[in-house]
């Protein structure tokens, strides 16, 4: 692709000595479509951009993607869009977005999905993805696993699917889906619709909270 650095109604790009300093998007299209309105513009830095205003193609190196409490990082990030309003970004290696209420996602590739130039979904896929979040009360931890793991802006949860593993406190809990609510700091749910497969909550006498699936074999009593 074609290396530009030409600045066009919605996309403001500034380099120098190779490096990518600031790509900022207005926010102000579409304010009555988002429940969840963030004020802020999209911020953009990285070493390098390589932009095809003909073929309508982005892609950055060593990228973070920035708009209030969410920052998206990664090694790579490419779009078939040259601005925010309604585009899919991919990006790969060593990704990790922070979202709100300091938590945390971490895979190797992740799609951004941007509407009305507002991060609206975060779809990370890894062996596994990871999703950790900090209690704000609490030096409590909760943290996750899963093969697909869907961070939903506006709802404020994030969805494990595909070998499913949540661990919150003292309750461990594994399945084939689990939904956490990250600002109320609580899992809503953990089985798809119709699903055959089940979670099992195992509390062992000593007070902690173990999750089996059926048919797992329990685990050896101390002696």
């Amino acid at each position: 692709m074609a290396r530009s650095t030409t600045s066009n109604p919605r996309l403001l790009a500034r380099a120098g000595l190779g490096v990518l300093a600031v790509l900022a998007v207005s926010t102000a299209a579409g304010a009555a479509d988002a429940p969840r309105r963030c004020t802020e513009d999209i911020v953009v830095n990285g070493d390098g951009v390589d932009a095809n205003y003909k073929t309508n193609k982005i892609q950055l190196r060593n990228v973070v993607i920035s708009q209030c409490d969410i920052r998206v990082e990664a090694k790579q990030a490419r779009a078939n869009g040259l601005d925010f309003e309604n585009t899919r970004w991919t990006f790969d290696g060593d990704v990790r977005i922070d979202v709100e209420k300091r938590g945390n996602l971490r895979s190797d590739v992740a799609e951004v999905d941007f509407k009305n130039s507002q991060i609206s979904k975060a779809t990370i896929t890894g062996k596994p993805a990871q999703f950790e979040q900090k209690h704000t009360d609490s030096d409590m931890v909760a943290t996750g696993r899963a093969g697909e793991i869907i961070y939903d802006v506006t709802a404020g949860t994030v969805k494990l699917s595909n070998d499913a593993w949540l661990k919150d406190g003292r309750t461990e809990i594994k399945g084939p889906q689990i939904v956490y609510d990250i600002r109320q700091q609580q899992f809503l749910s953990t089985s798809k619709p119709g699903a055959t497969e089940r979670v099992r909550i195992t509390i062992t006498p000593n007070g902690t909270t173990r999750v089996e699936k059926p048919g797992s074999k329990p685990a050896p009593k101390a002696p």
